[in-house]
C-alpha cells in the first residue's frame, strides 16, 4: 500500500502556497493550495485536513476527497476548498508517479495534443495597453486578458464608460482580427454598469466578458447574459458543482473554476462534465504558480470542452519569483505559438525544485489584495 506518511506546506513568493505529500514507498506529490491574500489561513486548514490522510492509502483519491469535503458538519468555502484542492492535486501527482503515467492518462487519456494559453495584461491608459499587448504578441501569445477598468462608480460616468471602451479598442487595434482579447470585469461592476457597457464593447468582439457581477450575486448573471451577444464567463470564486449549476442555467458560455480553489482535479473534472451538458466551455482561472498550472493542463488534455488556459508568466503580481523559477526543467510549461504541448512525464508532468521551495518558504510572503475606495470613502470592489 502507498501509505501517506507526511504532509508539508510551503508559503513561497510571490503569493503561493505549495503542498508536499510523501508516502512510505518514497513517492512525493505536489499540489498548490494558494488562496490569494488568505494563504496563511489555508495553510492551517491543510494541516488540519492532513490528520485525515496520514496513515491512509494515497491512491484512494475519490474517497479522500469525499472525506475531506464532507467529513465535518460545516463545509465548503474558499479556505476549505483551497486546502482540499492542494491535497487533491498532490494525491493525483502521486498516483501518476505510482503508475508511471501523466495524470491525463489516468483521467481517460488525451483528447488533444496541445492547449492554447493566454496571458494577462495591465495598463491604465490605451497607450500602455498597446505596449503591453504588443509585448505579449511578441512572446508568441495569440490571446490576452485585460481588466475592463479600475475602480468603478456604482453608476458610471460617461468618462468611466468611455475609458473602458477606449482601452478595449486599443487592444483590438494591436491584436487585429486573428487574435483574441478577453475583458475581465473582475466583479467591480454593478449589474447596471455591466449591462450598460457590454453593448458598447460588442464592435470589438471580445473573446468573453468575465465576472460581470460578484459571485454572491450569481442570481443576477442571467440578466447580464441576456443583455449582450458577447460570450460571458465566470467561476474563479465558485468552488463546487452546486455553485456552478445556477450560472450554467443562466446561460454563461465559459466556466472558469480555479484548480487551486475548486476542490482540485477531482472536483474540476466533475464541473467540466456538468458544464458540457450545458454546451459550456472550460477556461480555468490560474494566475498562480507552476503546480496549479500543471494541474489545469492535466485536466485540459483529458477534457473535451476545454477552451483555453490562463497562465501567469510575467504577470505584475509575480514579485520575488516567477512561475518557472520553482521548476527543475522549465521546458514543459513554456509555450510555442500560443500553445503548451502535451505533458508526458508521470504525475502532474513537472519536477519541482524542492531545494528552491524550502529556501523560499523560509522567507515566506504576506501578499494581500489591494483595497479600493470610492471618492466618498466607502468600500469599492477590487
Amino acid at each position: 500500500m502507498t501509505t501517506i506518511t507526511r504532509v508539508e506546506t510551503f508559503l513561497v513568493a510571490p503569493r503561493w502556497l505549495f503542498v508536499r505529500v510523501e508516502t512510505t514507498d518514497g513517492l512525493v506529490g505536489w499540489g498548490e493550495a494558494t488562496c490569494e491574500g488568505r494563504s496563511e489561513t489555508v495553510r492551517t486548514a491543510v494541516e488540519q485536513l492532513s490528520e485525515l490522510l496520514v496513515g491512509q492509502d494515497a491512491l484512494r483519491i475519490e474517497d479522500h476527497w469525499q472525506v475531506m469535503t464532507k467529513g465535518s458538519f460545516y463545509r465548503g468555502g474558499a479556505i476549505l476548498a483551497s486546502a482540499v484542492a492542494g491535497l487533491d492535486q498532490a494525491l493525483w501527482d502521486i498516483a501518476g508517479k505510482r503508475y508511471g503515467a501523466p495524470v491525463h492518462q489516468l483521467l481517460g487519456g488525451p483528447v488533444r495534443d496541445r492547449i492554447r494559453v493566454y496571458g494577462w495584461v495591465g495598463g491604465d491608459e490605451p497607450s500602455e495597453v498597446r505596449d503591453q499587448i504588443a509585448a505579449r504578441v511578441e512572446s508568441g501569445l495569440t490571446a490576452v486578458k485585460m481588466n475592463a477598468s479600475g475602480r468603478m462608480s456604482p453608476l458610471a460616468s460617461v468618462a468611466e464608460l468611455d475609458a473602458v471602451v477606449q482601452r478595449v479598442a486599443a487592444a483590438r487595434e494591436v491584436l487585429g482580427d486573428e487574435r483574441d482579447v478577453a475583458v475581465d470585469f473582475h466583479g467591480r461592476f454593478t449589474l447596471a454598469n455591466a449591462r450598460r457597457v457590454a453593448p458598447l464593447l460588442e464592435p470589438y468582439r471580445p473573446f468573453f466578458l468575465e465576472e460581470p457581477v460578484v459571485p454572491e450575486n450569481s442570481h443576477l448573471i442571467g440578466e447580464f447574459v441576456r443583455s449582450t451577444s458577447t460570450p460571458v464567463s465566470t467561476g474563479e470564486r465558485l468552488y463546487n458543482r452546486q455553485e456552478f449549476l445556477p450560472v450554467l442555467q443562466a446561460g454563461i458560455a465559459v466556466a472558469q473554476p480555479d484548480l487551486a480553489h475548486a476542490g482540485g482535479i477531482t472536483e474540476v473534472r466533475k464541473i467540466a462534465a456538468l458544464a458540457e451538458t450545458f454546451d459550456v466551455q472550460l477556461a480555468p482561472h490560474c494566475p498562480l504558480g507552476p503546480i496549479a498550472l500543471a494541474a489545469c493542463l492535466q485536466v485540459g488534455f483529458a477534457t473535451p470542452n476545454y477552451l483555453i488556459q490562463e497562465q501567469s508568466i510575467g504577470i505584475h503580481y509575480n514579485l520575488g519569483a516567477e512561475v518557472l523559477d520553482y521548476c527543475v526543467d522549465q521546458q514543459p510549461l513554456t509555450f510555442d505559438d500560443g500553445y503548451v504541448q502535451r505533458l508526458t512525464a508521470p504525475g502532474l508532468g513537472i519536477e519541482i525544485d524542492e531545494q528552491a521551495v524550502r529556501a523560499a518558504d523560509k522567507r515566506g510572503h504576506a501578499w494581500r489584495s489591494p483595497m479600493f475606495r470610492h471618492p466618498d470613502g466607502s468600500y469599492a470592489e477590487w
